[in-house]
């Protein structure tokens, strides 16, 4: 094995190591959509199953936030009967 190699693979594990230690931290992911004039009516009368226009357009990137910091975009994705996140690109 060439020393390059060796080198790259310690600095690999270093910073496994450095993530090892905050992996169990918790964190505050969101995904930010803007809803134009949605207003405070709307919003006491959402109910399970009622869909909000957002009025994003379909396969466009949304950002993906955690802790309000941007990370990744992402897409909005069906799977089953559930709404998922699917990331796209790193920020």
């Amino acid at each position: 094995m060439a020393g390059g190699e060796t080198a790259q693979r310690r600095a690999e594990a270093a910073a496994a190591e450095s993530w090892a230690r905050v992996e169990a931290l918790p964190c505050q992911l969101s995904i930010e959509v803007g809803v134009p004039g949605f207003t405070v009516g709307d919003l006491v009368s959402l109910a399970a199953g009622r869909l909000v226009d957002t009025r994003w357009t379909v396969g466009a990137d949304v950002p993906l936030l955690v802790n309000g910091q941007l990370v990744a975009w992402s897409e909005f994705e069906i799977v089953n009967d559930h709404i998922a996140v699917r990331l796209t690109e790193l920020a």
